[in-house]
């Protein structure tokens, strides 16, 4: 079993990217699936600091690589009261 890979990135044209390979894709769901209100955000970042590890080298040479982020779950309450343009 390789271990998990996940690059994320802009390329050229400006175009997001996620690059998984099916161990760093299982990981991400189960991160994803772990979120709830009381969990609602987890970290993106290469090791050894990010929550879920991003690999840090490009596909292509001219790729953005984003080596940190992170990941929210949002009700539409919550969007209600801080952000209500975003539901409109």
């Amino acid at each position: 079993m390789a271990p998990p890979r996940i690059t994320l990135n802009l390329a050229a044209e400006g175009l997001f990217e996620m690059w998984l390979n099916p161990e760093g894709r299982d990981l991400l769901v189960q991160k994803l699936q772990a979120q709830t209100i009381e969990n609602e955000h987890f970290h993106l970042g290469p090791a050894p600091t990010g929550e879920l590890e991003v690999a840090t080298k490009a596909y292509r040479e001219d790729d953005r690589v984003l080596e940190w982020g992170k990941v929210y779950l949002r009700t539409d309450e919550w969007d209600e009261k801080y952000f209500p343009h975003v539901l409109k």
